[in-house]
């Protein structure tokens, strides 16, 4: 699932952040796994909230679990879009592809704070379905260090552990989620701004 088809022009696309377009019944979940968690949240709280009968619930996706892995999935395959959209509008600089990146990745946290704050319920996912998802983010995490691997080779970036720094920046992406807030003093995109200059700073680019 994809929002970058907007009226802005292309290479702006990426920063174009829509809501995810989710069913009733997908909606009604997302609120009980915000209010309850995913381990306190029952089949039986989603059903109630959403209006339908657990046996309808069940049809639909087969377990809480299916209903989790549906939230989920949409969430980091469009942030992954996100990002490579990002990356091919900077152009060849290594510097702009990691700027646009990064920012790419917090507009998300930010835009979509109540579909990404679900990350962290990947250890509730059974061994298909987490590894599934690993793999998904796995490509996203690729393809930061890909850019930075071509910002050390250029020498525009000063990194000595390129997976590690690459892990590293991709966490402090995801963690504002943890604190942001749609109704606070910044908004999204002066979050995105701030985390990319605090980023590019971090692999040594000053200027």
């Amino acid at each position: 699932m994809t929002d970058l088809q907007s009226g802005a022009q292309p290479d702006e696309q990426w920063r174009i952040v829509e809501p995810l377009t989710l069913t009733p019944l997908l909606t009604a979940a997302l609120e009980v796994f915000h209010e309850l968690g995913y381990h306190g949240a029952s089949v039986r709280d989603i059903a109630k909230r959403a209006g339908v009968t657990v046996p309808t619930l069940y049809y639909h996706h087969g377990n809480k679990q299916g209903i989790l892995v549906a939230l989920m999935e949409p969430g980091i395959e469009n942030v992954t879009a996100r990002a490579s959209a990002a990356v091919v509008a900077a152009g060849p600089s290594p510097t702009a592809q990691f700027g646009n990146l990064v920012e790419a990745c917090v507009l998300h946290m930010t835009s979509r704070s109540d579909i990404a704050f679900l990350d962290s319920e990947l250890r509730y996912l059974e061994d298909a379905e987490r590894k599934s998802y690993a793999a998904k983010r796995k490509k996203l995490e690729n393809l930061l260090v890909d850019v930075l691997t071509a910002g050390v080779d250029s020498g525009e970036f000063t990194v000595p552990d390129i997976t590690g720094t690459g892990r590293a920046l991709l966490g402090m992406c995801q963690s504002v989620v943890l604190w942001y807030r749609l109704d606070g003093p910044q908004t999204p995109r002066e979050v995105s701004v701030l985390y990319r200059e605090i980023a590019l700073k971090a692999v040594g680019v000053t200027s």
